[in-house]
């Protein structure tokens, strides 16, 4: 009887492996479709590839077009990561040591960006960015993709602060240091893995948008992401496979960094000196 259950949960296990293989491949395969297709010397996004080439990454970087949506991007995603770590840091401790009524409201306000809709939010930050008269201006863009981007910090940050031994900045107190003093020396070092894992999600979100961008951005700040788009919907030029290839690598250097850090956060949480 009990080998008969051992090998039911084999076979459950078993099948539980092969079905969670099943949607990694259909996750991943049609993401990795694309990186052959960036190295084909034919001027269709087809297979069979007809030889390999580097003319689509040469005309990327040659490419006025290209080059300057790449910079947009990396001009707007660095403040735009910056402003929402600040302010998510700032929102996630008071939400996490503060006691005040309306504190579950307040939250889901700083989280309503994640859940809702993008077109709704769009929308509604085109007509408020109207009256402020920062359409088409790069710092318009800054602040929404930082809108975008706080509530990965909030939620990030409140995690790592929840597991925090207050008595430690007590103690940094008792010493005469003061709250920013204490924050720093502190506090910002024990919570460094989820406010840098906060701001890698911030960045992400921000270097990928394009609805808000779409409906807020003029076309001198047109970003990479709503670049691609445009030769999508235009004419299918190669040279979007030799930009979504960068952009796939990109993204990895990303996980591999969070990685990181996920993993010297636990060893930290762990260590017999925390």
């Amino acid at each position: 009887m009990r080998q008969q259950g051992t090998l039911i949960l084999r076979l459950w296990n078993s099948a539980f492996n092969f079905y969670s293989a099943a949607v990694l491949l259909f996750l991943i395969v049609p993401i990795l479709v694309i990186v052959p297709l960036s190295f084909n010397s034919s001027s269709f996004l087809s297979y069979p590839l007809s030889g390999f080439s580097l003319r689509w990454y040469q005309t990327f970087f040659n490419s006025q077009e290209w080059i300057g949506a790449l910079g947009n991007s990396l001009l707007i995603a660095p403040l735009a990561t910056l402003l929402a770590t600040v302010l998510g840091v700032l929102a996630a401790m008071g939400l996490v040591r503060g006691e005040f009524r309306g504190k579950g409201l307040v939250m889901a306000i700083l989280i309503s960006p994640m859940v809702a809709p993008v077109v709704i939010i769009a929308v509604g930050m085109f007509f408020f960015f109207a009256k402020l008269s920062l359409l088409n201006s790069y710092i318009g863009l800054v602040l929404a993709h930082a809108l975008l981007g706080v509530p990965f910090v909030v939620i990030t940050v409140m995690a790592v602060l929840k597991n925090y031994d207050t008595s430690l900045s007590r103690a940094a107190a008792s010493l005469g240091a003061s709250p920013l003093l204490t924050f720093r020396k502190v506090t910002l070092p024990l919570i460094a893995p989820g406010v840098f894992s906060g701001a890698l999600f911030a960045f992400a979100t921000s270097f990928d948008e394009v609805v808000v961008t779409l409906f807020l951005a003029s076309p001198r700040q047109r970003t990479l992401p709503i670049q691609m788009f445009a030769g999508i919907r235009e004419n299918l030029d190669p040279t979007i496979a030799a930009a979504a290839t960068l952009m796939i690598g990109a993204s990895l250097i990303l996980l591999i960094v969070m990685e990181v850090l996920r993993r010297r956060g636990e060893k930290m949480r762990h260590s017999p000196a925390h």
